[in-house]
């Protein structure tokens, strides 16, 4: 038998640990039901940024804890709806289709008061070698 297939399914686990370790310590601490899966994550052509696509699943009560982020968010609800808790400005609820902007620093929480399970996609720009994101107490 070949070392071949071995070796390549090696590298894939590896690589798989790898990025899921990634999202994991760059997410906040938060409610183990919410579950956050890196899509993209890209070094730009602007020095010392990267860029970061997340998929972020929340379920019905669940909610991410208050955290920030060290670069701009912005974010796209694809299913459900989602509650953001910003620092300075009243809470309001994204619906599917809606878009909006989480600016560097700014302590925030999206919250799922809904019944059924909320998607969205998150688009990160941040210095790189910085968490995407830190809880806040």
């Amino acid at each position: 038998m070949s070392r071949t297939p071995v070796l390549a399914a090696c590298f894939a686990a590896v690589a798989f640990g790898a990025i899921t370790a990634s999202v994991s310590d760059a997410a906040p601490a938060a409610a183990p039901n919410v579950q956050r899966k890196m899509l993209l994550q890209q070094d730009l052509s602007i020095p010392n940024y990267s860029t970061a696509l997340v998929e972020v699943t929340i379920p019905a009560g669940g909610r991410e804890g208050r955290h920030t982020h060290p670069g701009s968010a912005v974010v796209y609800v694809q299913e459900g709806a989602l509650t953001l808790a910003m620092e300075g400005v009243p809470d309001k609820t994204y619906r599917v289709g809606e878009s909006f902007f989480i600016p560097t620093g700014k302590i925030h929480e999206g919250i799922n008061s809904g019944t059924t399970t909320m998607k969205a996609i998150a688009s990160f720009v941040v210095e790189k070698g910085k968490p995407l994101a830190s809880q806040v107490e």
